[in-house]
């Protein structure tokens, strides 16, 4: 159980990390925006490749800071059950969801999206916009990225849910256990 616990809190600190780091591009996108904004109705000219670049980095960031999100628990949730209920009900409606439908659906994203990215990698895709932006095939590459980082995510959920079951939720630290009023905070 204490191995649990330690693949746990690395996998919880990898999503941390890329949270932290991938976070500040919602920055650069607001820089960019205002930069096609300033270019269009000040200097009444247009740049294709800074347009296609701040949907890019919203792009990039949004797949990218999915498994910190799941972290934190900032997806949508109904709580009408989820929120009342018990820890250990709390642990088993976690398992039961990782298992049937987040990892499965992390499988079919990486399953169907693999050739499309490696095509694009094959040939180097750039934007279709005449002008736009190269290095499409980097952006389609963290639809790879997404898959991966919720899926380790949703491991590390389905991992702590049977540390809830098996009794042993002392072994993480405050910050990743379950709380009765599930209002974690994550550091």
């Amino acid at each position: 159980m204490q191995g649990l616990a330690v693949l746990i809190r690395g996998i919880s600190a990898i999503n941390w990390l890329i949270g932290q780091v991938l976070s500040w591009l919602a920055l650069a996108c607001v820089l960019v925006c205002f930069t096609v904004v300033v270019q269009r109705y000040f200097f009444n000219t247009s740049t294709l490749w800074v347009q296609d670049l701040y949907v890019w980095v919203a792009g990039a960031m949004f797949t990218g800071v999915a498994g910190f999100a799941l972290l934190r628990d900032d997806h949508v949730r109904v709580d009408i059950f989820y929120r009342p209920a018990s820890i250990r009900r709390k642990a088993m409606a976690d398992l039961f969801g990782v298992v049937v439908f987040l990892l499965p659906f992390m499988y079919v994203v990486l399953h169907y999206c693999y050739p499309a990215v490696a095509r694009s990698w094959g040939y180097y895709e750039g934007s279709s916009n005449i002008g736009g932006m190269p290095g499409l095939f980097v952006l389609k590459s963290f639809i790879i990225v997404f898959a991966v980082v919720v899926g380790l995510q949703g491991i590390a959920m389905a991992l702590r849910a049977i540390l809830v079951l098996g009794g042993q939720q002392d072994l993480l630290p405050p910050d990743l256990r379950y709380r009765q009023d599930d209002e974690r905070e994550v550091h």
